[in-house]
């Protein structure tokens, strides 16, 4: 057996490997020169800097396993590796700890003004006049209750801050035994001293914390950054600061890196670091041991700890359960913007013959459509379970051979405290189809990036004001669908399909239409 290191690892990692198969260190080797020795080995470890793509994978004809020593798989193409039956794997708890500290490190330079202070006195000035505020009895807002997240609450509860967090995805129970109350994300921009967010930077984390978002924050608050580039837009962040509508910030991480000519490096009032927070020297060797031992046990035919991407389902299982996995995510990702409030518990119904396989890759699929907004973790056949618990969720299934009225029916309904929500879906010629909305039952593909769910009165006219509406706007519909409750002018529900996002006036303006009791934008892109 040879393992293939091209990114600089910890020697303890390396040593590790010595002892399972034949180890070649080569950092540094370009595109065409990896590509044209991968042929010769069974195992590839990287870091950031090496790229694997497609045409590289498709070389590596002994290859079982790409190891990434760290979290972040950006720089591996998953989908190609995937195709080829190469396992994935990662270190996701190696660099816990070091970003959970560089947070509060961030938190406490903020708070006590130490790189001002620094630059003063190295600059030759004794200013004593620099003030700084204590943290402990200050609130702080926890943006994702992730691993990192988690250990900021830990640490920032021994600091006596009072800790609240928005996660729509972690239970109520889990965020008690963790001490944190769970808010809503207006209440907790308006309430919170310190924001510090910890979520990965996907279409619908990008720029949560925007101009909108920062119009709620007191004067006096302050942002950190340790996460991902682009989840604060910096143009919105630089202005507030400039204008004095936001203390301070501090930042680790840029929409663009190297990040030399950044606009927060031209603030006084923001503290930067070159994306270190992961770079401690016990980090490091935490991922390096943590990946060679997985690729060892991989390459001696035993599981990882830390599989990126799910196992081959079999050809047989497949023919049946293949088109139901699309289902799954569609279905997961509309439920999951549908619903208000912490998520108590979920349901997932399979009707007609998929009841009689093993659906398991089915509740896998549901999952990773509600909980990609909120992890980075990759959510696969080994871990979805895992990462479900450690969120609280209590996933429950029901089973049943017949169905009413299609072949094949993957229902999910998710209970929180605000009430339930219910989605279904089907496969129809091989294409994802919604068939029902809570009580609403339809028949539409979800296509595009966005749909628009509306609930109002079943009267004449709802249908031409909401066409004028989003017509006026600019904003094109490439399907539509009403479906009205069991009583003629009741309730009823309209479902749109978008071409292009909402603007915020015309959702106003949406909302503002008489006898319309309620819309939501869902965004379907992943």
């Amino acid at each position: 057996m040879k393992v293939l290191i091209t990114d600089p690892i910890a020697p303890a990692g390396a040593d590790i490997l010595r002892r399972h198969a034949e180890v070649d260190e080569r950092p540094g080797l370009d595109a065409e020169e990896l590509q044209s020795i991968i042929a010769g080995y069974e195992a590839l470890i990287v870091r950031s800097q090496t790229r694997v793509t497609a045409g590289i994978i498709d070389a590596a004809s002994r290859l079982q396993v790409i190891g990434r020593a760290g979290v972040g798989v950006d720089n591996i193409d998953v989908e190609a590796a995937t195709r080829r039956g190469i396992l994935v794997v990662n270190s996701p708890e190696g660099n816990i700890v070091s970003t959970a500290e560089h947070t509060i490190a961030m938190l406490l330079a903020l708070a006590r003004q130490i790189p001002r202070a620094h630059s003063l006195l190295h600059s030759g000035v004794w200013d004593r006049s620099l003030k700084g505020v204590e943290v402990r009895n200050k609130t702080l807002g926890v943006i994702g209750l992730g691993r990192v997240g988690v250990e900021v609450v830990e640490m920032a509860r021994g600091l006596r801050m009072n800790v609240i967090a928005y996660d729509p995805m972690v239970a109520e129970s889990r965020a008690e035994r963790l001490g944190v109350q769970l808010v809503e994300m207006e209440a907790l921009l308006k309430a919170s001293d310190f924001i510090t967010v910890h979520v990965p930077l996907n279409p619908t984390t990008r720029k949560l914390i925007g101009r909108g978002q920062l119009k709620l924050m007191k004067p006096t608050a302050m942002v950190i950054n340790c996460a991902r580039g682009g989840i604060v837009d910096e143009e919105a962040l630089y202005e507030a600061l400039e204008e004095g509508r936001l203390a301070g910030a501090a930042v680790d991480v840029f929409s663009e890196e190297p990040a030399q000519d950044n606009i927060l490096l031209k603030c006084e009032k923001v503290i930067t670091t070159p994306h270190l927070a992961a770079s401690a020297v016990e980090a490091e060797e935490s991922a390096s041991t943590d990946i060679a031992e997985q690729v060892a046990a991989i390459l001696n035919g035993h599981p990882a700890r830390s599989p990126v991407n799910a196992p081959v389902i079999s050809s047989e299982a497949m023919s049946v359960l293949g088109p139901y996995l699309q289902v799954g995510i569609t279905i997961g990702r509309i439920a999951v913007q549908l619903i208000e409030g912490p998520l108590k518990s979920l349901t997932i119904r399979y009707q007609g013959d998929i009841a009689r396989e093993d659906t398991h890759p089915i509740k896998v699929a549901v999952l990773a459509g509600l909980l990609e907004a909120l992890t980075e973790e990759r959510v696969n056949m080994v871990n979805a379970d895992i990462i479900a618990s450690s969120r609280g969720l209590r996933v429950s299934e029901e089973k049943d051979t017949t169905c009413e009225n299609y072949a094949n029916m993957v229902t999910v309904e998710v209970e929180t405290k605000a009430g339930s929500t219910l989605v279904a879906g089907s496969s129809l010629r091989g294409r994802t189809h919604l068939t029902r909305v809570n009580d609403y039952w339809l028949e539409i593909e979800p296509k595009g990036d966005y749909m628009l769910f509306t609930e109002h009165e079943d009267r004449p006219g709802m249908i031409g004001a909401m066409g004028t509406t989003v017509g006026n706007a600019g904003v094109n519909i490439s399907q539509m669908q009403v479906s009205r409750g069991i009583q003629r002018g009741g309730g009823a529900m309209m479902v749109l399909c978008l071409d292009d996002p909402v603007p915020g006036e015309c959702y106003q303006e949406i909302l503002a239409i008489p006898h319309m009791r309620r819309a939501l934008i869902v965004k379907l892109a992943s």
